[in-house]
């Protein structure tokens, strides 16, 4: 199957064995892995990369994307920058606001999928379940721990439930593992 569009989802570092710090082994054998699948996906049509700005996978993830961008051979990558609501990052330490507005200068497109008469967690929903909507596949960092009630936990079930294909790389492991593969 071929994927035009696809949705990246994960956990934020606090849910990581190394929390913030990215210079850990594994953090870089998942970034590793997180590249090797961004590749594979390009290579089978994927253009289009949606990621919903939040800390760890989110930002890691676009980072990546927008050093493959640089890339002539990747040059027709587009990254859709999908936030909850205006300010989302406002409690974020300076270093990380400066990576989201890096990946913003970088974007085709972004996208604010809540409003300020919502919840939070509504607006994170929303913002969820537009990049599935709007997807061809899901490229998740989630182990399948239904005992993490997470974010992460509810997009991938969101995705399950419309049948997408979807790429779980593990947490802890990086180990890929497929779902719904034609």
């Amino acid at each position: 199957m071929e994927h035009k569009a696809c949705a990246i989802t994960g956990h934020r570092p606090t849910r990581f064995k190394w929390k913030y710090n990215e210079n850990n082994n594994g953090c870089k054998r998942l970034k590793h892995r997180l590249k090797e699948q961004l590749v594979q996906l390009y290579d089978k049509g994927a253009r289009r990369f949606y990621i919903g700005g939040a800390l760890g996978v989110d930002l890691w993830s676009g980072e990546l994307l927008i050093e493959l961008k640089e890339q002539p051979e990747y040059s027709e990558l587009e990254l859709v920058l999908v936030l909850p609501f205006v300010g989302h990052d406002d409690n974020w330490d300076k270093v990380s606001r400066h990576r989201l507005s890096v990946l913003r200068q970088h974007s085709t497109e972004v996208i604010i999928a809540g409003s300020e008469e919502n919840p939070p967690m509504t607006n994170y929903r929303l913002r969820n379940q537009y990049m599935v909507d709007h997807a061809d596949c899901l490229l998740a960092v989630y182990d399948n721990d239904r005992n993490l009630r997470s974010g992460t936990m509810q997009t991938v079930n969101y995705a399950r439930r419309r049948k997408l294909p979807i790429i779980l790389i593990h947490p802890d492991s990086a180990a890929v593992s497929y779902e719904n593969q034609d």
